[in-house]
């Protein structure tokens, strides 16, 4: 990739013209620098644009008749798989924070744009540009809630970076790959997580307290493939809450507006994806977008243990059930919603399938939000990909 010229600083905007997506806003980042300039052709929620940024990030479009290309995007490979020595701390086995370490220390890059936490409050996101691995490794674990990852995108232009990993989420780097060309970078690396539902730092409270029995211990936590969520607590402890005993009722409306408006779950415009809900229980799930994935997925491949990707089940009717179910606020005694989540888990969708089901829900319950409230948004905001995936189900009439 040749280098090309920064830009000029955009002129300083009034505060109230701070947040051009209004109640949309993911808290990206972007609007937060002088990138700002570019946040109307950028931003996921005002200008949704992944179809045309795929073909210009993959060199080629999505193949929506290929099944799998339909569901999880452009890719050339796709796999299970785990560290043989996991990182200790790590959310899962650390395989993103591994592949970050190698980059800087082989010098393929000289900063990872990361995540960290403040000093004060565990789950209060603090992106850095890391150049060290204890930098890195001080990332390690989601933060399930909005972060600003792109606003340090000011601090790399002005420390003279040419190359460059960023580690981010889908809106993030749908903003970052339509403005990259504005970055003055030589080499991009971009090594996504899928994201889906999260909150503000005030939503998360309300989650833990409302959903676990120790709010102020959890360390992390995680919507798994066994329809439970997994919340990992200080003195080492597992509590397991079935999706199914969630309270909907109180937990309806803490999502941010930008999450319910998603249709990005997958992270379609990183080069490397590594999550966890295509993968069997205990595994990680990891797809390989184009060659830079390959090459970034080949530093580590001989610290993994990897096998294929599996599929089984049926998604389909617990979709189904579960649009109305969500709409209704409906929220099952905790002794049924065990009771459900056992069968769910021994003959449900598992593996892709349960990947699928995981994006089925989430698209049409997204689909009825936006629909509902920024219905001028709809026919442009809703990608190709999810109109499909959208119309395989019945959906309530308003």
């Amino acid at each position: 990739m040749t280098s090309v010229s920064p830009h000029k600083k955009a002129k300083a905007l009034k505060p109230s013209s701070r947040r051009p997506a209004k109640e949309l806003c993911s808290e990206c980042g972007l609007c937060d620098t002088y990138y700002i300039h570019y946040v109307k052709e950028a931003c996921a929620f005002i200008n949704q644009q992944i179809d045309q940024l795929e073909e210009q990030t993959h060199a080629r479009p999505r193949n929506l008749d290929d099944p799998d290309e339909l569901y999880f995007g452009v890719h050339q490979d796709m796999m299970a798989a785990r560290k043989i020595e996991p990182i200790p701390g790590a959310q899962w086995t650390g395989i993103v924070s591994t592949i970050a370490i190698e980059m800087l220390n082989r010098g393929m890059v000289e900063g990872v744009v990361c995540v960290q936490n403040t000093q004060e409050d565990r789950f209060q996101p603090m992106p850095i540009i890391a150049r060290t691995p204890e930098e890195i490794l001080a990332a390690r674990v989601n933060k399930p809630t909005l972060s600003p990852n792109l606003s340090v995108l000011e601090q790399v232009e002005k420390s003279g970076m040419k190359r460059l990993l960023v580690i981010g989420v889908g809106c993030q780097i749908q903003a970052l790959r339509a403005v990259e060309k504005q970055l003055g970078l030589e080499k991009l690396y971009v090594l996504g997580t899928p994201c889906v539902d999260n909150v503000t730092r005030a939503g998360l409270q309300k989650f833990l307290e409302t959903t676990s029995r120790s709010p102020d211990t959890v360390v992390h936590y995680e919507f798994m493939q066994d329809f439970r969520v997994h919340f990992k607590h200080e003195d080492g402890s597992t509590e397991t809450v079935p999706f199914f005993g969630l309270k909907t009722n109180k937990l309806k409306d803490v999502f941010a507006p930008s999450c319910m408006s998603c249709f990005d779950y997958v992270n379609s415009l990183a080069d490397l994806v590594v999550g966890y809900m295509g993968a069997p229980f205990g595994w990680q799930w990891i797809m390989v977008r184009n060659d830079q994935g390959r090459e970034m997925l080949e530093l580590v491949k001989d610290q993994l243990e990897t096998q294929q990707v599996m599929t089984s089940g049926d998604r389909k009717a617990a979709v189904q059930q579960s649009i109305p179910a969500y709409d209704q606020g409906v929220t099952l005694p905790m002794w049924a919603a065990k009771l459900m989540g056992v069968v769910i888990e021994k003959i449900g969708p598992k593996g892709l399938e349960y990947a699928r089901f995981s994006i089925d829900s989430h698209f049409t319950r997204n689909y009825l939000y936006v629909k509902r409230n920024h219905p001028e948004k709809l026919e442009a905001h809703v990608p190709e990909f999810a109109k499909q995936i959208v119309k395989q189900y019945k959906l309530p009439d308003s």
